[in-house]
């Protein structure tokens, strides 16, 4: 029991960094009604400048640093490769996002060199105990962090000005510009966010894999592809939620895949958010938490 326990503990700490990025991606939709496949490559830039300065500034003070620095490369992406775009057709726009994706992971990996760089996380190997089961200080720290943010970002649309600006022009776009809302300021705004997001969850995904960043760090977020759909792709509890249930269900399979599975020499674990996404739409084809106008792209 405290093995599947511990199991569950890091599933946790991983689904974290999946609602992370699932939030981001959910609030570019919502804004745009488009998907951004250039969040990957925001999550893995991140990543790379906290490397960069947390040797420098510190890990704490990097980590803020280069979200803001992310969110800023995000609004001039908006701006000048997606913004003119508007109107036409979605798949266009999403075509351009992973035009934008492999761009930006072209010019990032030109400086993460042929070795892993530490990302200068404090946490390491580090666990604690808490009755009999062990827990990794980082999935702690990752669980910690994105409860915080998510929110705090429930928050900035409930209550904000521009929060409530995005949550009446995801409602009705036209009816909120009728009403003077700023779409134009929705969309950076949306994106802006999202960067910083992927920011922090590339951090905890670095911290997972070791403590180091590489090329292929941008692999973890396509794991999230399968928790938007899974969740809903217009809801932000069903991102944060599908988040958790496919960071768990990974991690499970994951530890147990040898005892459950003894004839099979691949882990299922990769797979396992595709799986978990199939099934669940064979139930529910729009999410558990999507509703039936979504478009899909």
């Amino acid at each position: 029991m405290s093995d599947l326990l511990g199991s569950i503990a890091g599933g946790l700490g991983q689904g974290s960094i999946y609602a992370l990025l699932a939030v981001g991606f959910v609030m570019i939709y919502k804004a745009m009604g488009v998907i951004s496949f250039a969040q990957p490559a925001f999550m893995m830039a991140g990543a790379l400048l906290v490397t960069y300065l947390a040797p420098e500034i510190g890990f704490f003070l990097a980590v803020p640093v280069a979200a803001i620095a992310i969110a800023g490369v995000s609004l001039v992406v908006e701006r000048v490769a997606i913004r003119p775009m508007v109107g036409k057709a979605v798949f266009v726009i999403a075509i351009i996002t992973i035009g934008i994706d492999v761009i930006v992971r072209t010019v990032a990996g030109a400086f993460i060199g042929r070795d892993p760089r530490p990302i200068g996380d404090p946490w390491g190997n580090a666990t604690v105990s808490i009755g009999s089961v062990t827990v990794y200080e980082r999935h702690i720290a990752a669980f910690i962090v994105a409860a915080v943010l998510v929110a705090a970002l429930f928050a900035f649309f409930r209550w904000t000005p521009i929060g409530l600006a995005m949550r009446a022009s995801a409602l009705d776009q036209e009816a909120a510009m009728a009403q003077g809302v700023s779409v134009g300021a929705v969309f950076a705004v949306s994106w802006g966010l999202a960067g910083a997001l992927a920011t922090v969850a590339g951090v905890f995904a670095a911290s997972n894999t070791g403590g180091t960043m590489d090329r292929n760090l941008w692999l973890v977020a396509l794991a999230a592809l399968p928790v938007i759909i899974l969740g809903g792709l217009d809801s932000f509890g069903g991102a944060v939620l599908g988040g958790l249930i496919i960071g768990v269900v990974q991690r499970v399979v994951g530890d147990y895949h040898r005892e459950w599975f003894p004839f099979l020499d691949t882990n299922l674990f990769l797979i396992t958010p595709y799986l978990v996404m199939f099934v669940v739409l064979l139930v529910r084809p729009y999410g558990l938490f999507g509703t039936k106008e979504v478009e899909r792209v």
